[in-house]
């Protein structure tokens, strides 16, 4: 969220006082992320200890605290673990939001800063045991699982690009992504055919299922200034192929410096071998384009908010279709796909 919710500091300050027993001398909105229905903050308490503050509103999902703070407990070095309140829960209720306390972890985020060799491969080691730990069926019960590779952004994908251009619009974003639908409408269209092909031919077999964090992008990847590495913002795990993390990795998804093919190479020096399924690799680099094109039309289209999370979400929505980016992205993969089906090389 770039604009501050209309929420009183004093509010805030008053939840952290009786559900963390902390007594903020200093409350700053962070204008950062896409997610429109979360906000953060930088709390410092009297006696100069930072925290980090997460307000979530819309829809919560318990294991969005529960997991990382599970992971953290298990040995996962490369998490930030939510502190918990006085009453020993991991969240407080504040307004139309569920309040969230994290140590502040002073950093930057991987749009910003590249990662060196290193960090490429503490991110796939980290990966790696997150995919291989042993989960109980407490968590994994609890968490959302990928089962039918469900058609809701492709069907949401065809409900704008039916409608584009179907009424009039006052608001000059609105108005960039009709003209931006306009243009690609084959593109997109295709792009929803191909995933739909690719999830009926997953459908058709049963690959193994490990814990993922599901949107491992540059965004979600923190770096402080002792080169520290973390995966940050859980707020989605799933149970699904280990390709629905697999894919951020050489997927054009926002880490800056280095080409596709090194991205994938220093990370799978930490993972370690493994192999992948094309099929899944492809449907899920396919899917996210399409999930980030409903995601954005919703938000652009469906309300009348405007505001710089407005623009950016736009562009976001406009950056999939730029050269090397993550359409060019999903296509090469789909191209290594066909080759393997006919015997050929990539």
């Amino acid at each position: 969220m770039l604009e501050k919710p209309d929420l009183q500091d004093e509010k805030i300050c008053a939840c952290l006082r009786e559900e963390f027993g902390i007594d903020a001398a200093h409350v700053t909105f962070l204008p950062l992320g896409a997610d429109r229905n979360t906000a953060v903050y930088r709390v410092v308490a009297h006696d100069g200890t930072p925290y980090f503050l997460k307000l979530r509103g819309g829809t919560f999902d318990e294991m969005s605290v529960a997991l990382p703070r599970f992971l953290s407990d298990h040995g996962v070095k490369q998490i930030i673990a939510p502190l918990l309140t006085q009453t020993g829960q991991l969240r407080a209720e504040l307004d139309a939001f569920r309040a969230i306390l994290y140590p502040f972890v002073e950093g930057r985020d991987g749009y910003e800063v590249a990662l060196s060799e290193r960090q490429w491969g503490e991110f796939g080691t980290a990966l790696k045991k997150i995919h291989t730990l042993d989960v109980p069926r407490t968590v994994t019960d609890a968490i959302r699982r990928e089962k039918t590779y469900a058609p809701r952004w492709r069907e949401t994908g065809r409900v704008f690009l039916g409608r584009n251009g179907d009424r009039e619009l006052d608001d000059p974003v609105a108005v960039k992504v009709t003209a931006f639908l306009s243009a690609n409408h084959d593109a997109i269209l295709a792009l929803v055919e191909r995933t739909e092909e690719l999830a009926r031919s997953l459908q058709a077999h049963s690959p193994d299922y490990v814990l993922c964090h599901s949107d491992v992008h540059a965004g979600n990847v923190l770096i402080d200034a002792a080169g520290a590495f973390y995966i940050v913002d859980w707020d989605d795990p799933m149970m699904a192929p280990k390709e629905r993390d697999l894919m951020f990795i050489g997927g054009a998804q926002g880490f800056i410096s280095r080409g596709a093919e090194e991205e994938e190479r220093l990370f799978y020096r930490g993972y370690g071998p493994t192999e992948i399924d094309p099929t899944a690799l492809a449907y899920y680099r396919y899917e996210r384009i399409i999930e980030d094109i409903a995601v954005f039309c919703e938000q652009l289209l469906s309300t009348t908010d405007g505001g710089e999370d407005c623009e950016r979400s736009l562009h976001y929505l406009m950056s999939n279709f730029l050269p090397g980016g993550t359409i060019e992205r999903a296509y090469k993969s789909d191209t290594e796909l066909e080759n393997l089906s006919t015997g050929e090389l990539p």
